[in-house]
């Protein structure tokens, strides 16, 4: 009996430790979905572009389209998911273009076009080269910018918006961290040992002095809605709250009236400074 029990137990522990070896050592493999294919482009839904490419301050060089909108009231940095590339972005700049919201979409590394392999700290890079062009290309300085990131791209948003001063940051479907909603998602494993990946958003929000916009849906099967309050909860003033319906990957879609009516009513308060 004794034996039967000792056996079960190393058979139980072998699984355990190899689940989360397994875990910790594809990682990445858990978190980056890149694809190379351009399966759309901006002038199908009958808007110009101009395909750009640039440098991360790494030398890495990055792509991405830069969409004008007319007598436009921004430019839109938008740092997307972990998943695809820019072209599955389309239903987005298009709503930006309604908002009178010329769009700056780039594809981090390894993803799209895009040289070099998926990583945290490249993805932070990617973004602030993505900054440094606007300025030093484009002739924009911050006020002229709104930072962008739904998924993934939240806290990569987040975090540079904590690092300059942007015109506004939008921050929607974003976990509060990646240790965080792995800890959820695999609550069985000492997840805040195992996980190398961090995008803290919400430590990044913190330091933000912009206005702020957290979309989060309530529905969102992904991405719990409590990390959405709990990134606006961490925001500073003056923030703003919408919630939309929806999964987490079209909510913006399913709730498309509430989500541009939202974003739209945001943007006249940050222009007028009517918080």
């Amino acid at each position: 009996m004794w034996q039967i029990f000792l056996q079960s137990v190393i058979l139980i522990t072998t699984i355990y430790v190899g689940l989360a070896a397994f875990l910790f050592f594809t990682q990445s493999r858990l978190i980056y979905f890149p694809t190379s294919e351009i399966v759309a482009t901006p002038d199908q839904i009958g808007l110009s572009y101009e395909s750009v490419s640039f440098k991360a301050p790494d030398g890495v060089k990055l792509s991405g389209w830069l969409i004008p909108a007319d007598s436009p009231r921004g430019v839109v940095i938008f740092c997307h998911g972990n998943a695809g590339n820019i072209s599955h972005r389309l239903e987005s700049i298009e709503i930006f273009h309604r908002l009178r919201l010329s769009t700056f979409i780039f594809d981090y590394r390894g993803y799209g076009t895009s040289e070099g392999t998926p990583s945290e700290e490249g993805s932070y890079l990617d973004v602030k080269g993505a900054w440094n062009y606007l300025i030093e290309h484009e002739g924009l300085g911050p006020s002229d910018i709104i930072l962008f990131g739904r998924s993934l791209g939240g806290a990569v948003a987040a975090w540079l918006a904590g690092e300059h001063l942007p015109k506004a940051l939008i921050v929607e479907s974003t976990f509060t961290s990646a240790p965080d909603l792995a800890g959820e998602l695999y609550f069985y494993l000492p997840t805040k040992l195992l996980c190398r990946y961090k995008y803290n958003a919400l430590a990044a929000i913190r330091k933000v002095q912009c206005p702020v916009l957290i979309v989060h849906s309530s529905k969102d099967e992904i991405v719990p809605f409590r990390h959405g309050r709990k990134l606006f909860d961490a925001a500073n003033d003056p923030r703003v709250f919408l919630e939309i319906s929806g999964s987490h990957n079209e909510g913006f879609i399913t709730s498309s009236s509430v989500y541009i009516n939202g974003l739209n009513a945001f943007l006249d308060q940050v222009d007028r400074n009517t918080f």
